[in-house]
């Protein structure tokens, strides 16, 4: 803006009717971008029908879309074959992948896991820190003399004593 000596970090349309393209930029100071925003009206020029539309949940998804072929050329993916870095898709089906995979511990094994905190795919490294970890949280040592954590400290010496001689960690 003219006369401004603030740094222009906030980007502001110059035409904010449109939305066909990238659409033309500028950069403004703090003051002069909030001052930009409170002129700005989306529904300005609009008739109440044209506004109802705009208001609507689904304004804006009424485009066709691709479908996939039915006739066997192009199957539809599979959802276990995305990759997946936030779990959101194959967690549910982990589930599945569980009944159909046999486990590597025993039952007795696999309850001194959860007494630790541990998943079935652990290795012997992570049980170790898991397990110093949790020593250190409830030995009465660490606690001012608080013994009311050694039935805990019990479950979790003996799970580790399991553990550390299962097969699956040999």
């Amino acid at each position: 803006m003219p006369g401004c000596t603030a740094p222009g970090e906030y980007k502001a349309p110059l035409q904010p009717a449109n939305f066909d393209g990238p659409g033309s930029w500028r950069f403004l100071c703090l003051d002069h971008v909030r001052e930009h925003n409170a002129k700005y009206n989306f529904f300005e020029g609009m008739s109440a029908e044209e506004i109802t539309v705009a208001q609507h949940p689904l304004a804006g998804w009424d485009r066709p879309s691709r479908k996939f072929a039915a006739n066997g050329a192009d199957p539809p993916p599979r959802w276990s074959d995305f990759a997946d870095p936030l779990n959101a898709i194959s967690g549910r089906f982990g589930r599945v992948h569980e009944r159909t995979a046999p486990s590597r511990f025993s039952k007795s094994e696999r309850r001194a896991l959860s007494v630790l905190g541990l998943a079935e795919n652990a290795d012997r490294n992570q049980l170790r820190k898991r397990y110093s970890g949790l020593v250190r949280r409830y030995h009465p040592d660490k606690n001012g003399g608080d013994r009311s954590h050694e039935r805990r400290l019990g479950e979790v010496i003996e799970a580790y004593q399991l553990l550390r001689r299962a097969s699956a960690f040999a």
